[in-house]
């Protein structure tokens, strides 16, 4: 049976007019809709392993792919290629070592203190096949700081990077009264309680070691712990368990890349964006990463053109710093063509794009430890992810009512929290279910619960807090606004408060301080500040506070600016008041307390004057 021509032509016209109607109101319901279906699938297979006998994991991929493609290039340093094949045969040698002569076994926890090298992944996946967990330490943070992240996780050895052994000397004592054994990728070591690992690893086989070590049947199960600073001060150990791994590992697979693919790392391995969505992902693609020990501004796109970079991670600081690069007639001479991170600013992705060409930059929001995850896929210049009708179906989370000038959510008349109108600015909250669990921290089951919020709509009902605040526009897309609490983003790291003001307190003529983040034209985040009163007969002292300061606060911690005040100002309900201080600033013109600045050069905080703030507007100060 046909139909008649009026009829066609009615159809046509109907199917042309839904077209168009979706274009106009709803104009990424396709690209959403297949994005979405794509990471469902995913996700799908993902629980399906649960059904299983045995999970294959990020480190039974990455054997496989070695299996797969054995002289394909996996990590290129420092000019020097390392092929699956290298990194798979040094890492059984590695486990055989761990094995057979440090005497670990399958369950422990050890931590690891390395640069970004080859040789942190080859230890990282060495540990892994003998079914040990693994603590990242920052290789930033200091003495007491250190000392605290190697016992929470309850790590009994330490395995230390050749470089990185000095850092010790404040701890080795204590390390080793804690029953903690320490273990450093050197042949030889001028401290004797300091073992060697790389002299016993040229003799140790590279056959792989039984399978049945690394093998686990729960994708719950913790593989790795990696440190992040919070509102509770020292460093906290968030859980990663083998399903939070395999999720971060997909993620330049859902932007798009392929095997073919050239990934550019220059993060630290230490955090989770470089080592399961960095590293995790190259695996994942069977594709080749450049691996840099650290960032540099002036080598960037050289290192792109001279490796075919294609795909490249980033925080918001780092192309900050590229733009502010002398121009050259080759900026848009490469073949990136993707970035993945976060903490982009509009202003910086947008000259970062007409001056390096229309690279898809994709921003990915989330924490080490949260259970929530958004991904901008579309690519909208200054939003950090999306969200629409189908995401919110499996993903549970809400933006809340808060008062910034009291720092706490604002309740109904029945004590419930209050959602914002679209558009509006609030809270993020992410609801915890069987879908988005959240692990928590290693240690102490305080902290865990100091992260969730109940009873935040309904009574039993639990909510993990980001701390962020963002907003909703009326097309589904998300925007960043600020973190609330006691926490600052500054340099790609979170520097915790209290951490800052405990360390402060110890120097003798400070009797109070409070220690915040404020922003500084031209730069992400925001820069360490501190409010403080000195005690009664005591005078500031800018020297002993930079030694105190230089020698205990890691750099990106610091704090640039110091207010001296007279009084400091609280709270209704007794805690020091950050949003004004916040708000204020550090403009000596508008602040009539005396104000300090950081001088690495004089090794002193001396006073901020009017030209000084200046230059720092201006960048000819550098932060």
């Amino acid at each position: 049976m046909t139909l008649p021509l009026g009829w066609l032509s009615v159809v046509a016209a109907g199917v042309f007019s839904a077209h168009v109607l979706q274009k106009l109101c709803f104009p990424y319901f396709w690209r959403d809709l297949l994005f979405l279906l794509k990471v469902i699938r995913y996700g799908v297979k993902l629980e399906l392993s649960k059904l299983t006998a045995s999970v294959c994991t990020v480190l039974d991929k990455f054997i496989q792919q070695a299996q797969r493609i054995p002289d394909k290039p996996f990590v290129i340093y420092d000019g020097n290629v390392h092929t699956y094949r290298d990194i798979e045969q040094r890492s059984n040698r590695l486990a055989n070592v761990f094995l057979e002569t440090v005497h670990l076994m399958k369950g422990d926890c050890i931590a690891l203190l390395m640069s970004n090298e080859p040789d942190f992944l080859c230890v990282w996946f060495g540990l892994a096949k003998v079914g040990c967990s693994v603590a990242f330490l920052n290789t930033n943070i200091k003495s007491k700081s250190l000392l605290h992240c190697i016992n929470c996780c309850g790590a009994k050895t330490l395995i230390v990077g050749s470089d990185l052994v000095e850092c010790l000397d404040d701890i080795l004592t204590s390390l080793l009264e804690d029953g903690i054994q320490v273990w450093a990728m050197k042949s030889q070591s001028e401290r004797t309680q300091v073992h060697t690992l790389l002299d016993k690893i040229d003799a140790a086989s590279d056959q792989p070691v039984p399978a049945v070590l690394r093998a686990t049947t729960s994708l719950k199960s913790p593989t790795l712990y990696i440190f992040t600073s919070g509102t509770t001060g020292l460093p906290k150990a968030a859980v990663i368990t083998h399903l939070q791994s395999l999720k971060a590992a997909a993620g330049f697979w859902a932007f798009g890349a392929t095997e073919d693919d050239v990934m550019y790392i220059p993060l630290p391995l230490y955090h989770s964006a470089a080592s399961l969505i960095g590293i995790g992902g190259t695996i994942e693609l069977g594709a080749t990463c450049i691996l840099k020990r650290k960032f540099s501004a002036s080598q960037f796109w050289n290192d792109c053109r001279n490796h075919d970079v294609t795909v490249f991670q980033y925080i918001g600081e780092l192309c900050r710093y590229l733009c502010n690069q002398p121009k050259t007639e080759i900026d848009e001479i490469h073949k990136v063509r993707m970035g993945v991170g976060n903490g982009l600013r509009q202003d910086v992705w947008q000259e970062f794009q007409s001056r390096f060409g229309n690279i898809k930059m994709c921003e990915v929001y989330g924490s080490t430890e949260g259970n929530l995850c958004f991904m901008n896929h579309i690519g909208k210049i200054g939003t950090v992810g999306r969200s629409n009708f189908f995401y919110r179906l499996l993903f549970k989370y809400d933006l809340i009512k808060y008062d910034m000038v009291k720092d706490e959510p604002v309740k109904n008349l029945y004590g419930f929290c209050q959602r914002v109108e679209r558009g509006e600015t609030g809270l993020l909250l992410s609801k915890v279910s069987a879908i988005s669990p959240f692990f928590g921290y290693a240690g102490s089951k305080q902290l865990t619960e100091k992260k969730l919020m109940r009873d935040v709509f309904v009574k039993g009902d639990a909510y993990f807090n980001t701390g962020d605040l963002m907003a909703e526009d009326q097309e589904g897309f998300i925007c960043f606004k600020d973190r609330v609490g006691d926490t600052f983003r500054w340099k790609g790291e979170n520097v915790a408060t209290t951490e800052i003001t405990e360390t402060l307190g110890q120097v003798d003529f400070i009797q109070e301080v409070n220690v915040y983040g404020v922003e500084v034209q031209g730069h992400e985040g925001r820069a360490g500040m501190a409010a403080m009163i000195t005690r009664p007969g005591c005078m500031f002292d800018g020297k002993k506070l930079f030694e105190h300061v230089v020698r205990d606060i890691p750099a990106y911690a610091r704090p640039l600016f110091i207010r001296h005040q007279e009084v400091m100002e609280m709270t209704s309900t007794f805690k020091q008041q950050k949003f004004h201080l916040v708000q204020s600033g550090f403009n000596p013109s508008t602040i009539s307390d005396l104000l300090y600045v950081l001088d690495y050069q004089l090794m002193s905080y001396i006073p901020l004057t009017d030209s000084i703030y200046q230059s720092i507007l201006s960048g000819e100060r550098k932060l």
